[in-house]
């Protein structure tokens, strides 16, 4: 097998255990299991708490003491156990904690997995920024795949789709450790301190207004990222409850309309160097913002039936949403950080979107939706008892006071000449 296809197929398996159970999770949650939405942002949390200190900490253990390729091995078989043992949890609170454990597990094995691609395509001799794209592109693709598995399957409302993801963690677990040896990189570790191994050193970078607000507006957004990913199958599903959509395509397999958006996320990647060059960040975000505006609008707006389309709009919308944010985002922290924090400097990023705005997004958005959008009078085991209309709006109008606060505190001016230096266009 060349080094290629073993990194495509770590790549696909890598995100096939987080789609096995993403964007299930709402439906087996509200459908099944009937347990509160403030409970509900807390599970969502657990990624943005486990993804605060987890990457760090384990980035020092592979660093320091264990190759990279077992580390990772190590961590996936932890989570295939955990994620074995959920369907046996009887309790939300004792579902925070487990799932807890579980992102704590897996969150770290995104950065490793890069770390050992890298690392292999390096030592092959390859160039990464050629080479890298088309391997990691199969990720997306492992994620709609088992978005797919699990719709086709009949387990969106069902515990056997945390079975899928064990599964496959457990196999891929077992894979690592057939990967290219990536050992502690000992000199590189001991010439670093605690607080540069963190990613503390790049927080100097706040004392540049522009740069603070950046960030800010990074952490806010940050909190939009997962909704739909949290809400949108559990909103699709609830109209199985509805007589006249209830035997639609678009009902019964909902997680295969949303995985509409994961397509269109491999299609806006390409995008991003045109419309950083052509346009700068600020305008790229800004399309970014009002994009998310459209995603929870059309939802908002649309139906199973003769709003499908709407829908699937917003499906499509969701790549220039998400990648003009996060891609975008981490190639400006790129250009503007000083070479010697650049690599803290992708971590303070990460720990404001990924961490911070992650973990206030799923609680905030929780208990807005259990304590606003949530008639607790009636059996939501035969009813929608949430006014999805009205969460969707909620969440559109968050990102449209976002745009419009955006666009006057962000003062970056745009270096036309610059960008064509700083993005890559391989």
């Amino acid at each position: 097998m060349s080094l290629k296809l073993r990194l495509t197929v770590l790549n696909f398996f890598q995100y096939y255990i987080w789609g096995a159970w993403l964007l299930t999770i709402g439906t087996w949650w509200f459908q099944t299991q009937h347990w509160s939405g403030t409970s509900f942002g807390a599970i969502f949390s657990t990624m943005g708490i486990a993804s605060l200190f987890m990457p760090s900490l384990v980035g020092i253990v592979a660093d320091k003491w264990i190759n990279a390729e077992r580390l990772y091995g190590m961590l996936q078989i932890a989570g295939a156990m955990v994620l074995f043992a959920i369907p046996h949890v009887r309790d939300p609170e004792q579902m925070f904690w487990v799932m807890l454990l579980n992102m704590c597990f897996y969150m770290p094995t995104i950065s490793l997995a890069i770390t050992v691609a890298y690392n292999a395509l390096k030592q092959d001799g390859l160039d990464v920024v050629n080479t890298y794209p088309p391997i990691r592109v199969w990720g997306t693709i492992g994620f709609i795949a088992a978005t797919w598995t699990t719709s086709l399957l009949g387990f969106k409302a069902s515990p056997a789709q945390f079975h899928v993801a064990a599964a496959a963690s457990l196999l891929l677990g077992l894979y690592a450790f057939t990967l290219p040896k990536c050992p502690p990189k000992l000199g590189a570790a001991q010439g670093r301190s605690l607080v540069d191994r963190l990613g503390l050193t790049s927080f100097v970078l706040f004392k540049n207004r522009n740069m603070a607000v950046f960030f800010l507006f990074a952490m806010l957004l940050g909190a939009a990222l997962q909704l739909t990913n949290a809400y949108g199958d559990a909103f699709l599903s609830d109209f199985v409850k509805v007589p006249a959509y209830a035997n639609l395509l678009a009902v019964k397999y909902s997680t295969i309309i949303i995985s509409i958006s994961q397509f269109s996320e491999t299609a806006f990647i390409l995008t991003i160097p045109f419309f950083l060059k052509r346009f700068g960040i600020k305008a790229v975000m800004t399309m970014s913002m009002l994009a998310w505006v459209l995603r929870f609008g059309l939802f908002a707006f649309g139906d199973p039936a003769g709003g499908l389309w709407m829908i699937v709009l917003s499906c499509i919308i969701y790549g220039m949403a998400f990648d003009f944010f996060n891609i975008s985002g981490s190639l400006f922290v790129e250009s503007q950080a000083d070479p010697k924090i650049r690599a803290s400097a992708q971590g303070l990023f990460m720990l404001m979107t990924n961490g911070v705005g992650a973990v206030l997004g799923s609680l905030i958005a929780g208990f807005v939706i259990d304590h606003f959008f949530t008639n607790h009078a009636c059996d939501d085991a035969v009813l929608i008892c949430k006014d999805w209309h009205g969460i969707w709006l909620a969440f559109a109008g968050y990102a449209l006071v976002m745009a419009l606060l955006f666009v006057p505190l962000f003062k970056h001016r745009h270096d036309a000449a610059a960008a064509q230096q700083a993005v890559p266009t391989h």
